[in-house]
C-alpha cells in the first residue's frame, strides 16, 4: 500500500489518515491529525514547518520514505506525543527542544507573547519578567526573544525540566538575559520583584487526570496534577504573587478547565479572563493593585484546603 506514496503531500495525507484511523488523541501542540502529520513529515525531512506549498510535490528518496513511515508507525504504536518522537516543538513562532523531562509546549499564552501582552501591558514598562512553573522554558524564553529589553527568570521545582530549559536558553542564545532557578513556586525567589509574572502551573484535577488519554501518560505528572479541583498551585500563586510584583505589575496565569472552580471559590476577585483567537482558554490576567486587596480571602481559601501543598511526586 505505501509503495504508491511518493511525494511530501502523499506522506502527509497518509500520515493524517493513519493517525485518524488509529484513534489517536491530539492536544500536544496540534489539535488535528493533518497538522500533526505535517509536522512529522517535515521534521523528518529536515524541512521548515512553514514550507511553501510548491514543495509539496517533491518526491522522497527510498531512505526518506523509510524514516517517515517508521515515525508514523511509532506514533500509532506508542501513543507518544509527536513532539517527543521528533525531539522538537514550535511555540510562539520559535523552535524548542522537547522531551519527556517537561510537558509538550502548547499554552495559548503564545498568542499573548506574539501580541506583546496587549492590552494588559499597553504603556507599561517591563524590565523583569518571571516564567513560573517554566517546564522546558518555552514561555519565558519566547518572552525574552520577542522582547529583547526584558530580563527573564525561569523557575521550576523539577531539576530535569530545568535542565531542558537551560538547553533551550543556550539554543536561543539568550544566556545573558535569561536564567533558570530551581524553586517550589516562589520559595527560592525571596526578595525578587517582577513587572510581569506569567505562569502555566499544574491545573488538572484528579478526576480529569484519571480520564486523560494515553498520550498524556508520557508527560511528567508533576506538571499536570493539581488536586481535587485543579487549584492547588494557582491559589498558592495568587497568595504569594503580590510580594513579587512591582506596584504596576501584572500576573497572568493559565488554569484551563479549573476556571469555573476558581471563580466559584473567589467570586469577588476581579479576574480578567482572556479571549483568544479560538475563544476562552482558561487564562486570566490581574494587576497587582486589583489582586492585593483580596489577600485575606485567598489565604482563607488556602487554609480551608490544608495550607500550601507540596508538589506531587513525579510519576514515571
Amino acid at each position: 500500500m505505501t509503495a504508491e506514496l511518493s511525494t511530501i503531500i502523499d506522506f502527509i495525507r497518509y500520515g493524517a489518515s493513519r493517525f485518524a484511523a488509529a484513534g489517536l488523541t491530539f492536544g500536544h501542540s496540534y489539535d488535528n491529525a493533518l497538522d500533526e502529520a505535517t509536522h512529522a513529515v517535515l521534521q523528518t525531512l529536515h524541512l521548515p514547518h512553514d514550507l511553501a506549498p510548491a514543495y509539496g510535490q517533491a518526491r522522497l528518496t527510498a531512505a526518506e520514505r523509510k524514516r517517515v513511515l517508521a515515525l508514523i508507525e511509532r506514533r500509532v504504536r506508542e501513543r507518544k506525543p509527536i513532539a517527543y518522537l521528533t525531539g522538537e516543538a514550535w511555540f510562539a513562532g520559535l523552535k524548542f527542544r522537547c522531551d519527556e523531562r517537561a510537558l509538550v509546549p502548547r499554552s495559548p499564552i503564545a498568542e499573548l507573547i506574539l501580541n506583546g501582552f496587549s492590552p494588559w501591558l499597553d504603556g507599561a514598562t517591563v524590565r523583569r519578567a518571571l516564567d513560573l512553573c517554566c517546564g522546558g522554558g518555552c514561555i519565558g524564553i519566547a518572552m525574552a526573544v520577542h522582547q529583547p529589553d526584558w530580563q527573564v527568570d525561569l523557575a521550576d521545582v523539577s531539576e530535569p525540566a530545568l535542565a531542558l530549559a537551560r538547553e533551550n536558553i543556550h539554543f536561543h542564545n539568550v544566556e545573558e538575559r535569561v536564567r533558570a532557578v530551581k524553586s517550589d513556586l516562589f520559595a527560592a525567589l525571596a526578595g525578587e520583584v517582577y513587572d510581569l509574572i506569567v505562569s502555566n502551573p499544574p491545573y488538572v484535577s484528579e478526576a480529569e487526570f484519571a480520564a486523560l488519554p494515553s498520550e498524556y501518560e508520557h508527560e511528567p505528572a508533576l506538571g499536570l496534577r493539581a488536586g481535587a479541583d485543579g487549584l492547588d498551585f494557582a491559589l498558592r500563586i495568587l497568595a504569594e504573587a503580590p510580594a513579587h510584583l512591582s506596584a504596576d505589575g501584572w500576573l497572568i496565569v493559565e488554569v484551563g478547565e479549573s476556571e469555573r472552580a476558581l471563580v466559584r471559590l473567589l467570586p469577588r476577585v476581579p479576574f480578567n479572563w482572556i479571549e483568544f483567537e479560538v475563544g476562552a482558554m482558561g487564562v486570566f490576567a490581574i494587576a497587582r493593585a486589583d489582586l492585593a486587596p483580596h489577600a485575606t480571602a485567598i489565604r482563607a481559601a488556602l487554609a480551608a484546603r490544608g495550607g500550601m501543598p507540596r508538589p506531587p511526586r513525579r510519576r514515571r
